[in-house]
């Protein structure tokens, strides 16, 4: 897909601050509110702009222990891949899950209340999976950045 000037303009300011009204977004970026109106809404169909999300600050709501687990299947086949993925999506404390290459089969992000909270999650989740061969996890003590911002050219 093709973006202009004025959707990259766009899609940085909203990146940046998604709550803007239409009518401060056209002035950010120097077009008509219609016009603003439009793009966003042609945005949104083409899939460009997926959500329109609200960042919560997870110490402050008792989601205070991030994890980055690593897990391995047992057979990795893509039938076995989707049922996994599957699985996953429906896990509200997975926050993000990606397939990765060379080492392990998936990386995901977990955030939850606290160590029981994960071990919960563990016994739950990842050994109630009879595909699960290995789960190697590590623990944030300090995140040092988090953006949520795509670099657009």
């Amino acid at each position: 897909m093709e973006l202009d000037e004025l959707d990259k303009r766009i899609l940085q300011q909203l990146q940046k601050d998604s709550g803007l009204t239409n009518q401060a977004l056209s002035e950010r970026v120097h077009a008509s509110a219609p016009t603003c109106l439009r793009r966003v809404r042609q945005l949104h169909e083409q899939g460009v702009i997926q959500k329109t999300v609200a960042i919560v600050d997870p110490t402050l709501v008792a989601a205070s222990l991030t994890a980055i687990v690593e897990i391995t299947l047992d057979v990795q086949t893509a039938e076995a891949y989707a049922a996994f993925e599957e699985n996953v999506a429906g896990e509200q404390s997975i926050l993000q899950a990606y397939r990765v290459s060379s080492g392990p089969d998936f990386v995901l992000i977990v955030q939850v209340r606290d160590m029981p909270a994960y071990h919960a999650l563990v016994h739950r989740f990842f050994t109630a999976q009879k595909n699960v061969r290995n789960v190697r996890s590590f623990f944030s003590v300090h995140r040092s950045k988090f953006e949520t911002q795509v670099a657009i050219d």
